[in-house]
């Protein structure tokens, strides 16, 4: 580790510190672009009204189940019609009739959840106005109480009540994965932009290198030193790297202006990645710590008790939907009827209401049976398929913990790859220069050296990609041995 270390500090300190003169630049580390992208990228925007949107579903729920003051008032009703009036000796007559309704009624309800009923509280007023004979009456219902429920039926509160929290749960700790997410995708936008600035520098530096050397390579063969074929590989070499230039250029342009459009940077400023190096910490990370921290923390925990939940849900309604059941409704209050308004609360009588109806399907040709052993063999489908998915999940943690273990060895590899193809250049670069190589052989010392600084970043992206998949998956982490949170109220 210490050695990967001084590699690294080698690595950085020759390729990566910017040159006095350059154009102002922004540069931008690693730990910044993620920031910057769970603070402002599209990704975090979308991510935070999912939340936004579980958290007001949550709140509805909850609302249902809370005290509704309602009124109603109809204010008012004019009608003139002819309408059949039973007579006193119990015949029909048709007679117009002109009057005007006037209605408002104060209600206080509340649904009980444990049972599916409603119970509420209710006080009205009517009054009619007779507009032929200038005559008005007067109805009210200072106070009545009544409760009414379904029997037998399906009880939605009751699912709700269960089913609502876990999702809310899950919610929550799908925001904080999207929030891993965002950093994963940042890290991919920052390295192809990174990758594509080192290799624009390489092909900068081999184009000066080989302008030195063809500028030699002319002394030399004017002096009959080198064939005329090894100058003209120093040519070729020479205008392969200026052609180089020119290409990666626009797709260097085109990796910047992804990275600046996820950011949503809208100034013209060019951006300069410094490579996460110093960042880098290695740690053991343990396999069942990991796997317990996943299933304790991953929404996919939540995702398969809520899928249960539902499964079941969905088996109780069809064996509730279109079978026994009863209607009960029972009311108690008071009523008055008056001429003048004065009188209309004056020693209310009482008034009561209870009913109970049933309803029993005799003959449906086996349509609630095929329902309900539709919905069963939905429900084991969805148990199959939570129980393989929870097995594949365990499985995809185990093994993102053994890449990202992996990894460290293969960033020393390549770290220690890229010192060693520095110096073989070097020193094929000098044996060119005192003829003990040809052309040949100091390509392949250049390529070598390319294709070592490129793996080397290569490594890098893969090391930072498998670090911020574990903190997705286990939603902790464990450089700092602590849980990932955040505070969900500044959200809201």
């Amino acid at each position: 580790m210490v050695k990967l270390k001084i590699f690294i500090l080698l690595f950085s300190t020759m390729f990566f510190f910017s040159s006095v003169g350059q154009e102002l630049k922004r540069q931008l580390t690693l730990d910044e672009v993620i920031e910057i992208a769970q603070e402002q990228s599209p990704d975090a925007l979308s991510a935070k009204n999912r939340f936004l949107k579980a958290f007001w579903e949550m709140r509805t729920s909850e609302a249902r189940l809370y005290p509704q003051l309602s009124l109603n008032a109809t204010i008012p009703n004019f009608s003139r019609a002819i309408v059949s009036v039973t007579q006193p000796d119990g015949t029909q007559a048709f007679r117009e009739i002109s009057q005007a309704n006037t209605f408002a009624e104060l209600s206080l309800s509340k649904n009980v959840g444990l049972t599916g009923g409603n119970v509420y509280l209710k006080s009205n007023l009517r009054r009619i106005d007779y507009l032929d004979s200038d005559s008005s009456a007067w109805l009210s219902s200072p106070l009545k109480i009544g409760y009414a429920q379904n029997i037998f039926t399906f009880n939605p509160y009751k699912w709700s009540r269960r089913i609502d929290p876990i999702r809310y749960n899950e919610a929550k700790r799908k925001y904080l994965e999207d929030v891993e997410q965002i950093a994963l995708t940042a890290t991919s936008y920052f390295f192809n932009l990174l990758i594509s600035q080192i290799e624009q520098k390489i092909q900068e530096q081999n184009a000066a290198n080989y302008d030195t050397l063809y500028k030699i390579g002319v002394g030399r063969y004017n002096l009959g030193n080198i064939p005329e074929n090894d100058l003209l590989q120093l040519e070729l070499s020479l205008l392969q790297a200026q052609a180089g230039i020119e290409s990666n250029m626009i797709y260097l342009e085109d990796k910047m202006f992804k990275l600046k459009s996820y950011l949503r940077i809208k100034d013209e400023t060019p951006v300069e990645l410094i490579p996460p190096v110093e960042e880098l910490s290695f740690f053991e990370v343990n396999v069942d710590q990991a796997i317990s921290l996943a299933k304790l923390n991953s929404s996919s925990s939540y995702t398969f008790e809520r899928r249960l939940l539902q499964a079941d849900r969905e088996v109780n309604r069809a064996k509730t939907t279109d079978r026994f059941s009863a209607n009960l409704f029972a009311e108690y209050g008071m009523t008055q009827s008056a001429e003048q308004f004065g009188e209309v609360y004056t020693s209310p009588q009482n008034q009561q209401i209870v009913s109970l109806g049933v309803s029993i399907p005799i003959l449906d040709w086996g349509l609630a049976k095929g329902r309900i052993k539709i919905a069963e063999s939905d429900r084991e489908i969805e148990r199959t398929a939570v129980e393989q998915e929870r097995i594949d999940f365990e499985q995809n943690v185990y093994l993102q913990v053994q890449n990202f273990m992996m990894q460290h060895r293969q960033l020393a590899n390549a770290a220690k790859a890229d010192t060693v193809a520095k110096k073989g250049f070097d020193i094929a670069k000098q044996r060119y220069l005192i003829g003990k190589i040809d052309i040949i052989n100091l390509r392949d010392a250049q390529s070598s050296n390319d294709n070592s600084r490129i793996n080397f970043i290569r490594s890098l992206q893969t090391y930072w990609r498998n670090y911020y998949q574990l903190r997705k998956l286990t939603l902790f982490d464990f450089r700092q041995s602590s849980e990932i949170s955040i505070d969900f109220e500044k959200l809201r």
